[in-house]
């Protein structure tokens, strides 16, 4: 996957670049989605692993996609297909999402928590890490009865480990100190 990751790089900045300037980040996003999902489709992948023709790739995909892609979409389809690069259109995605969402000054925060927190806990967390990362915070929650209470917050490389469990786990090595 990290060689995926690499090969993609420069395209979802070239995408992203294209987008910005035309003022359009929320259609290539949308472009990218679906030619995403085409390029993870099982017989889509067989038949761009099998066929060497970048020409006989690009119609292939571009039959499928459809009015999917605008005129340029279709282009940057064609562009990847000539380097053989097609089945990397997944990472492609991520890597333009993190591109807009860096722009956008968003982040996107993993919270993990004993419990469901309600809509009032999620917009007060929501404010004060806000505050903290100097950024647009959406909240992924998620529920793990292990975390006993507390959360555990993951915000990029950044973890809040406020839960129960870690406290336990902190006290535990420190006495076997």
């Amino acid at each position: 996957m990290s060689d995926l990751t690499n090969i993609a790089r420069p395209y979802a900045k070239a995408a992203f670049d294209f987008a910005l300037e035309q003022n359009d980040l929320d259609g290539w996003l949308q472009m990218l989605v679906f030619a995403s999902e085409v390029a993870k489709n099982d017989q889509i992948a067989t038949l761009l692993r099998t066929s060497g023709i970048a020409e006989k790739q690009a119609d292939l995909f571009l039959q499928v996609c459809g009015e999917q892609l605008n005129e340029q979409g279709r282009n940057f389809i064609k562009v990847m297909a000539e380097n053989h690069r097609l089945l990397a259109l997944p990472e492609v995605l991520i890597g333009f999402v993190n591109l807009k969402a860096e722009h956008e000054k968003e982040l996107t925060v993993e919270v993990t928590s004993a419990i469901t927190l309600s809509k009032v806990q999620q917009d007060k967390l929501i404010t004060a890490l806000s505050q903290r990362l100097a950024r647009k915070v959406k909240l992924n929650c998620s529920v793990n009865p292990e975390v006993v209470g507390g959360m555990l917050i993951k915000a990029g490389d950044m973890v809040i480990d406020g839960s129960i469990r870690g406290k336990l786990d902190r006290l535990a090595t420190t006495l076997r100190s």
